[in-house]
């Protein structure tokens, strides 16, 4: 009815046929009928196409589509206008679709046909593709074999007969994060090309209120593979911008290093780089200690004092970092780029580590001590061919192209860094068999790592379509069909099931060694997980999950995954290897608040020691020296100067002199005091010390000659004058009876009398004072004086106004403050410890001096030794092994103590020690020994540092400057000889007055050098004193010539007075 030509004429018969007799009119309306019918038909088919069509452009991401609609049916094919108004619309209604309609010459026999050559086609197929991937489905046999043999492979490790496959590195972390970590940690992570810096803030007892601050920095190309130490002055460049940020730049932050590259620890602080990996290529880099490299560049930077405690691998971190959240977390896992495990074995299972069996009788090892966490390293299981069964031949050949072929077997089978080129090397396979991308083997195809292993994760995801997988396949340049990509997620499914069995299979292996090392029959236990495979991949973490409660039935594990990552995990292994000693040492560690209050504590005494009325009461006693001035570069003569404050007792003769400069020469002899001396008479001392002088002079020719003395006396004195000096109290074991409370001048020059010895004592002096003199003739900025060594004590130039105990208000006066007895009022009873108590309670003088007592040379090796004896008396050092010799008081020597904290032989020097004391100590409890020193040595700078602080702000004060410039003199062994002291000294000095510019002097003379200094300023000063008043003398008058004047005065008076009678008598 609808044709153009016959469409009345075919309507009419139509109708007639019906037994109507239509006219012309009804024809046409029937036509009309009709085609609005057929329209409406072919409108909605068009609708409908193009919701399908819609439906396949989304599908591939496309703006515009081509594509070919296959039709047939009698309406499509007999109606004269159907086609065409069908494409009309279907265009008009997607114009960005470029669509053909083909039609179906054959009809739907042919299509089922077809539909069977397709089936028949996939079929074989899918038949060739199901023998290309059956080698990767393994059967439970084949699993429990892998179980066996990492089993074997881990008992292999341990052991110390040759080399293993698996390594099983030992950690040197003994212990899991029990909840009570508290304080700030720095971490910091090098794994790859970022570097990730990160402060942890834990809160005692609170795990779930953990801060974690992070700023992560890119690694350039060039410096992962220039200098080592450009790459280790760049970390630490990053590190002082990280604590820049975070506003520590001052603090002394314990830290721990996550270090990602294969590496040979012999302490919890000590990796030596094996080789390394994922691209980096530093120089100087293998075979060194990591830890130490970074050490030096940051003392390179001298900038900031980091401690680095630990460091560790990512998998040790992981443990860490899910064992803080979970106790029963013994066991971690990296499933990622690369695969590791590692998990904590029994100590005495570890025979690499040759544990000391030697046990105190009666003492048994505890869990928390009998264990260490092992870095399986369990990556090279199957480089000995124990995989050789399970290895196909694209793992063969993944394995050929590497970097390091024959080595890391297991991890190219399990590893995010090998899955993606697996699934490559099987798709180049399919395709060269014509089962894939139509046979073509496209350049993008044998390209290396063009597959990578996140595409496994997006292809295999449950609600990725099929339509998705091909558009992934065709952003990689393969042009695929939906069959292609059904075979491509097939292919995906097959190596990423294989590696989460494989890595299951390994850990079933692992929870089972623990279970039965602990001799039970059901082990809980949790497993620590990090890893992008793990956390990304849609089913890794299940297969994994399934295949390792089948092959340990016995084990019920639970994985929990890292939130934080390794670097949470490096700062809780720096919290826990230091907890231990920590809690013996953790108030010795000050920070700047604690230490700036220490500083206004001791002004405060500073000011009672200066005042008449309070100066009785005062710690601090303030001692005049009656010392005003410095060197000025004027001084000369010859001069003796004595020096007593210890077991020596030396003399010395000092020229100075003036040519074209001021020079100065010195002889100098060294006598022995013996103990009985020191502990005898004061008689007996001084005639000593009068008997060396006499012996001196006679050996250098001039006995004959009256020289002028200086009296270095290293003791607290009152002085009324410089050369009078009464002893307040013996300090440093000296005991001799009958001087405290007596004038020492007056005793000396009574024994010199004796011997009948020329010799005119003309200054006493201290040794801090004579330290400052020394300096001051090389600086005269000088103007403070320290000793930091069997003793300590400071000196330093106060204005005379503020001395209430010496008249005059004019001028500046050495005031020696004999700050050892600082805190002897308890006021530093806070910061002082148990073991500072008992080193009182063990001293010669219980009482006093306590602030010398935690600083001193003469008492850090004493109180070392009690800490250790603490320490190993619970078990915490030495497997509890004391010794007679470690019980033996003085047994460690300050001087040991600078030994041990020696940056490159400190550990061997703590080791010999030891070993003189009768220990066998292992390599974790040198590091402990070592870690123990530097805490104590470095509480004594910090201490030192804060009373230091105190006399700079005085000064700066009095002096009413901005900023100060000054000079501190300093001397004594412990200053000089610890490796460490000077530098901890001057950085919290300058830390604590930024405000002052100070240089630190070291006397190179020592004190003696000073007396002679202060002779020589007394010698002058008495000389200008003389000249002045031989000058001044023509205008003395004496009492002759007084009476005499006052004779003339009287006639002159009396003549006057005449004169004026007379003149008013002639008035008259």
């Amino acid at each position: 009815m609808e044709e153009y030509k016959n469409g009345l004429k075919n309507t009419r018969d139509i109708l007639v046929e019906l037994g109507l007799n239509p006219s012309q009119d009804d024809c046409i309306a029937v036509q009309h009928v009709s085609t609005i019918v057929s329209f409406r038909s072919s409108n909605l088919v068009a609708a409908g196409l193009a919701a399908i069509l819609t439906r396949i452009k989304q599908n591939r991401h496309l703006r515009a589509l081509r594509i070919t609609v296959g039709v047939d049916g009698t309406v499509y094919k007999t109606h004269p206008q159907y086609p065409k108004r069908l494409h009309k619309v279907v265009r008009r209604l997607l114009p960005e679709c470029q669509v053909r309609f083909v039609l179906s010459d054959s009809g739907s026999s042919k299509g089922a046909a077809l539909v069977t050559a397709v089936a028949q086609r996939l079929a074989s197929r899918k038949r060739q593709v199901d023998e290309t991937l059956a080698p990767f489905k393994l059967s439970q046999e084949q699993l429990q074999l892998v179980k066996a043999t990492m089993r074997a492979g881990l008992e292999a490790g341990l052991k110390n007969k040759g080399p293993s496959a698996v390594k099983m590195l030992p950690s040197y972390v003994y212990h899991t994060p029990d909840g009570t970590e508290h304080g700030k940690y720095l971490a910091l992570d090098l794994g790859g090309t970022n570097f990730r810096a990160m402060l942890v803030k834990f809160k005692k007892g609170l795990q779930n209120n953990t801060r974690l601050y992070h700023k992560i920095y890119t690694v350039p190309l060039e410096i992962m593979q220039g200098t080592g130490e450009e790459l280790f002055d760049h970390l630490a460049q990053y590190v002082s911008d990280f604590l820049d940020y975070m506003g520590m730049k001052k603090a002394h932050l314990p830290a721990g290093f996550t270090f990602s590259f294969p590496c040979e620890q012999t302490a919890i602080d000590t990796g030596i780089l094996v080789s390394w990996t994922k691209g980096f290529k530093a120089t100087d880099c293998e075979g060194h200690d990591v830890v130490n490299l970074l050490r030096e560049a940051i003392k390179r930077r001298n900038e900031y004092d980091l401690d680095i405690v630990a460091v560790v691998n990512d998998t040790v971190g992981t443990m860490m970092s899910c064992a803080y959240e979970d106790p029963q977390c013994e066991v971690g896992l990296i499933a990622g780029t690369g695969s590791n495990a590692c998990y904590m074995e029994e100590l005495k299972n570890i025979e690499k580590i040759r544990q000391k069996k030697q046990k105190t009788e009666g003492d048994e090892e505890t869990p928390e001590t009998s264990r260490m966490c092992i870095n399986t390293e369990w990556g090279g299981l199957g480089d000995d061919g124990s995989l050789d069964d399970i290895i196909t031949p694209f793992d063969a050949e993944v394995d050929h192209n590497s970097v390091n072929p024959g080595k890391q077997r297991f991890e190219k089978l399990t590893s995010g860094m090998y899955l993606g080129e697996i699934v490559r090397e099987v798709l180049l396979d399919l395709t060269r068999g014509g089962l894939l991308f139509r046979g073509r083997v496209t350049e993008t195809l044998k390209t290396p790592g063009i597959f990578q292993t996140k595409y496994l994760s997006q292809i295999e995801s449950d609600r990725l379509a099929l339509l998705q997988v091909r558009s992934i396949l065709q952003h990689l340049g393969l042009d695929s069909t939906c069959d292609d990509s059904i075979i491509v997620k097939e292919v995906c499914g097959a190596v990423s099931r294989r590696a989460a069995e494989l890595c299951g299979a390994g850990m079933a292996a692992v929870v089972d060694k623990i279970r039965e090392n602990r001799g039970l029959d059901h082990l809980n236990v949790t497993v620590g997980v990090d890893g992008a495979l793990y956390k990304l991949h849609p089913h890794f973490s299940g297969i994994l999950q399934e295949t390792t409660r089948v092959l340990a039935p016995q084990c019920n594990v639970t994985f929990l995954p890292s939130e934080e990552g390794s670097g949470k995990g490096a700062a809780l292994i720096t919290a826990v290897m230091s907890e231990d000693i920590d809690k013996y040492l953790y108030s010795m560690r000050f920070s700047d608040e604690t230490l700036l209050d220490i500083t206004q504590r001791f002004r405060k005494e500073l000011v009672t020691g200066l005042g008449r009325d309070s100066n009785a009461t005062a710690t601090l006693k303030m001692l005049p020296t009656f010392v005003r001035s410095i060197p000025d570069g004027s001084e000369k003569g010859d001069f003796i100067a004595l020096d007593l404050g210890g077991s020596n007792f030396r003399i010395l003769r000092v020229k100075v002199s003036h040519e074209k400069k001021q020079t100065v020469q010195m002889e100098s002899e060294i006598y022995d005091t013996p103990e009985d001396i020191i502990h005898g008479t004061g008689t007996r001392l001084f005639d000593h010390v009068a008997e060396c002088l006499g012996n001196f002079m006679e050996k250098h020719n001039i006995k004959d000659k009256k020289l002028p003395v200086g009296f270095t006396f290293s003791f607290p004195c009152q002085q009324t004058k410089l050369d009078e000096g009464f002893l307040i109290t013996w300090t440093k074991r000296f005991k001799a009876s009958g001087v405290e409370g007596m004038d020492v001048v007056q005793l000396l020059n009574k024994a010199i009398k004796k011997r009948g010895v020329s010799a005119d004592i003309m200054a006493v002096v201290n040794d801090t004072v004579g330290t400052m003199m020394t300096c001051g003739f090389d600086d005269q900025r000088c103007e403070v004086g320290i000793i930091i060594g069997t003793g300590t004590n400071a000196c330093y130039m106060e204005e005379l106004r503020h001395i209430d105990l010496v008249e005059g208000d004019e001028g500046r006066m050495c005031v020696n403050t004999e700050w050892g007895a600082f805190g002897d009022d308890g006021r530093l009873e806070d910061i002082r410890t148990e073991f500072d108590r008992e080193i009182d309670r063990g001293s010669l003088n219980p009482g006093c001096q306590l602030f010398e007592k935690m600083v001193s040379g003469m008492y850090m090796g004493e109180l070392v030794r009690l800490i250790l004896v603490k320490m190993a008396r619970e078990g915490l050092l030495f497997e509890g092994r004391i010794t007679p010799e470690l019980l033996t008081k003085g047994k460690i020597e300050t001087k040991h103590v600078s030994a041990i904290e020696k940056s490159k032989e400190g550990l061997i020097k703590a080791r010999e020690i030891l070993n003189k004391l009768g220990l066998e100590p292992s390599a974790d409890d040198c590091i402990a020994v070592q870690h123990v020193c530097a805490i104590v040595s470095f509480r004594s700078a910090n201490l030192v540092a804060a009373t230091l602080a105190g006399i700079l702000m005085r000064l700066k004060e009095n002096k009413g400057v901005s900023r100060l410039r000054t000079t501190v003199g300093i001397d004594g062994s412990l200053y000089k000889m610890h490796p460490q002291y000077a530098r901890r000294l001057h950085k919290t000095v300058r830390r604590l007055v930024p405000d002052c510019d100070v240089r630190f002097l070291l006397s190179e003379s020592g004190s003696g050098k000073g007396a002679a200094m202060v002779t020589a300023v007394a010698y002058r000063l008495a000389e200008q004193s003389r000249q002045i008043a031989q000058i001044l003398s023509e205008f003395s008058l004496t009492t002759e010539q007084l009476l005499e004047v006052r004779k003339d005065a009287a006639v002159f008076v009396l003549l006057l007075c005449v004169s004026q009678y007379l003149d008013s008598d002639l008035c008259i």
